[in-house]
């Protein structure tokens, strides 16, 4: 009977070792960092389409048949992934971008199981992947920045990065933690270019500053070399004012005993000179008791009595000059009435006198308009004479030339003959040579010259056209309207 006791509990014993080992090896348990992917049967998942194959176990355990149900595992932990990416800037300018990003598994059933679709097999190609999805990307996008945007705003470059990549990193279950951009490498160097100007000014302010700093500081050294030497002057004049009162303390000291009699001889000369003072105003008060005052008596009687004078003739005067500036003021009045009666006189006078020039101007204008016009009807009349007998003697020329001419020839001949004789008036000494005939030669061409110029008026006369008196041939109309020939000079021989 125990025995049996013995075997049954034995057997029981090992049917609980084997169940427990049974269970052991169905029981699985998901680590907090990692994900059980069980397949081999339907399962239905929240958000997980049916008919998957597999069931997904995060953070707990679950019981898996041997044999009937395969489990794997999927890590949830991060991993990062280095990029280095040859890229071109909208500039055409090539860069080196370098960087991270850290990436994991979503925790969501959805991204656990694209994963699994992915990666379950090929967890450790996951950075590759991942790499290749950001390295395009990334490329896409600088090439529409430029590189001042990538240097000056480098949260744009990684948000747009994120942005792009975010929706293919959702297909494949991931989720990006962070991305950072670590270095922007520049072969061309055009980033170092780029921050030259701005390296300059900085070194500018810089050395600006540090000049600044050292004015200060030598300013302030100055101040302190100044205030110093203000000490050391300050404390070598206490010093010299000490020893100046030492050395007069000491040189009064040594001319106490030469003072003290000098002061005694000053008191004895003090009062031998008030002595001296009392006896000069003793002599100088005996002198004017004796002498001033009487001095001053007499004095002030002669100055008493020519100051009465004085007042006598100033009183005197006053009365004549009273009496002498009546006398003008009545001369003046007098005066100045005659003045006025004069100036009266004259101004009336004056008036009249105007009236009569101004009577006497217009009666003469009128007397000279008067003359004036009887002048210019004389003058009128004249030549209304003149005309009708120039055109009386014209028309007496047209019918009868001949005797008009030698009328005016008879009426004019002494002065013909004159004329001709003045050739002869500036003849001091003549000879004849034939004598008598000569002579009569000479007066017969003198008289030759009067039939001469009676034929050459004849000739004027003919040529003439309308009777308007013009010169012809070098005649010229005399005022009576009678044309005198041009004069001729009658050759004249002289002896030698």
């Amino acid at each position: 009977m125990p025995m049996v006791v013995g075997v049954v509990a034995g057997a029981v014993v090992v049917a609980v070792l084997v169940l427990i080992g049974l269970f052991k090896m169905m029981w699985r348990v998901a680590e907090p960092n990692e994900a059980l992917i069980i397949s081999g049967s339907k399962h239905r998942t929240e958000g997980i389409e049916e008919g998957l194959g597999f069931r997904i176990v995060t953070g707990r355990g679950t019981l898996v048949v041997p044999g009937v149900q395969a489990v794997r595992k999927l890590s949830l932990d991060l991993n990062e992934t280095e990029l280095q990416v040859d890229c071109v800037t909208h500039q055409g300018i090539p860069l080196k971008v370098r960087g991270v990003v850290i990436f994991k598994v979503g925790d969501d059933f959805v991204s656990i199981a694209n994963a699994a679709r992915r990666f379950l097999d090929q967890q450790k190609l996951m950075s590759e992947r991942v790499h290749n999805v950001f390295a395009g990307h990334l490329r896409s996008i600088v090439g529409g920045l430029t590189v001042e945007d990538m240097i000056r705003d480098r949260e744009k470059l990684t948000g747009q990065t994120r942005a792009a990549c975010g929706t293919e990193m959702e297909k494949l279950g991931l989720i990006v933690d962070s991305l950072q951009i670590h270095e922007i490498e520049d072969p061309t160097g055009y980033i170092q270019n780029l921050a030259m100007p701005h390296a300059a000014a900085v070194q500018r302010d810089a050395r600006i500053a540090q000049a600044e700093a050292n004015r200060l500081a030598t300013e302030a050294e100055q101040q302190s070399f100044a205030r110093m030497a203000e000490a050391t002057r300050d404390s070598e004049i206490l010093q010299a004012g000490y020893q100046a009162e030492r050395d007069k303390a000491a040189a009064k000291s040594q001319q106490a005993g030469p003072l003290a009699a000098a002061a005694a001889r000053q008191e004895v000369v003090v009062q031998e000179t008030r002595v001296a003072e009392l006896e000069a105003h003793r002599r100088e008060q005996q002198l004017q008791a004796d002498v001033r005052k009487p001095a001053d008596a007499q004095a002030y009687e002669k100055r008493t009595l020519a100051e009465a004078e004085r007042d006598a003739r100033i009183s005197a005067a006053q009365a004549k000059a009273k009496e002498t500036e009546l006398a003008a003021v009545a001369e003046a009045t007098r005066v100045k009435a005659a003045a006025t009666a004069e100036a009266e006189a004259t101004r009336t006078r004056g008036a009249a006198s105007a009236d009569a020039t101004r009577a006497t101007g217009e009666a003469e204008a009128a007397a000279a308009q008067a003359r004036g016009l009887a002048e210019a009807e004389a003058t009128k009349a004249q030549g209304l004479a003149e005309a009708e007998a120039i055109k009386a003697r014209a028309a007496a020329l047209a019918e009868n030339q001949e005797a008009v001419v030698a009328q005016q020839l008879a009426e004019k001949w002494p002065e013909i003959v004159q004329a001709g004789a003045s050739a002869f008036g500036n003849v001091d000494n003549m000879v004849l040579l034939n004598g008598a005939d000569g002579m009569g030669e000479l007066f017969a061409k003198a008289l030759t010259m009067g039939g001469t110029g009676l034929g050459l008026a004849r000739k004027l006369l003919a040529t003439m056209g309308d009777g308007n008196g013009q010169a012809v041939n070098g005649a010229s109309p005399s005022p009576n309207g009678v044309v005198t020939p041009p004069q001729q000079r009658v050759p004249v021989e002289h002896e030698g």
